[in-house]
């Protein structure tokens, strides 16, 4: 499928997307903007709050059915102090690929899913230069089924003209989130 219109503006789009990602923690957004330099740290792939929640960027990825390539969500995972400094220490040790995987919740909120906060996750440390691998840990979540048996390049078009018109899942509206 090399171009498709969208259904809902009727723009013609090139190619399927390959992901999207989310540049901070849902709970960064929480923290008020003027108290954010003062009680937080973000970068491109870690983040700390009140030096109590440890953060760290991802990638979960979903099979395209059909495809080589994966469709990846660049997400954001909580981890315990002490996983977050391990992995911090071996950032650059190419012996990190044969680190067991942390446990961790997932901490980026995907607006075209029922809440995806808090689902439980095993992050895998990959080469030096990789970002983690994000595991959901299996549920009935949409999320999750998605991960473990893909998403048809059908179902990857309407993922990209929900998020692309702000769609958001039924349950965002009456939780108000």
């Amino acid at each position: 499928m090399d171009s498709w219109i969208c259904s809902t503006c009727g723009q013609s789009h090139e190619g399927l997307p390959t992901g999207y990602g989310y540049d901070a923690p849902w709970t960064w957004y929480t923290v008020a903007e003027e108290e954010r330099a003062r009680r937080c740290f973000l970068n491109a792939d870690y983040c700390v709050i009140d030096n109590a929640d440890f953060f760290v960027r991802g990638c979960l990825e979903i099979p395209i059915i059909g495809r080589d390539e994966p469709f990846i969500w660049g997400v954001w995972v909580s981890l315990s102090k002490s996983n977050f400094e391990r992995e911090q220490s071996l950032v650059n040790n190419p012996e990190r690929i044969h680190e067991p995987s942390y446990f961790g919740w997932l901490s980026s909120r995907i607006e075209v899913y029922p809440d995806t906060a808090a689902l439980k996750t095993n992050v895998h440390t990959r080469e030096v230069g990789s970002r983690p691998y994000i595991e959901l840990q299996p549920t009935d979540h949409p999320l999750s089924l998605e991960q473990r048996g893909g998403i048809t390049p059908e179902g990857l078009i309407q993922l990209a003209e929900q998020i692309q018109h702000g769609w958001k899942h039924p349950q965002w509206d009456a939780n108000q989130f």
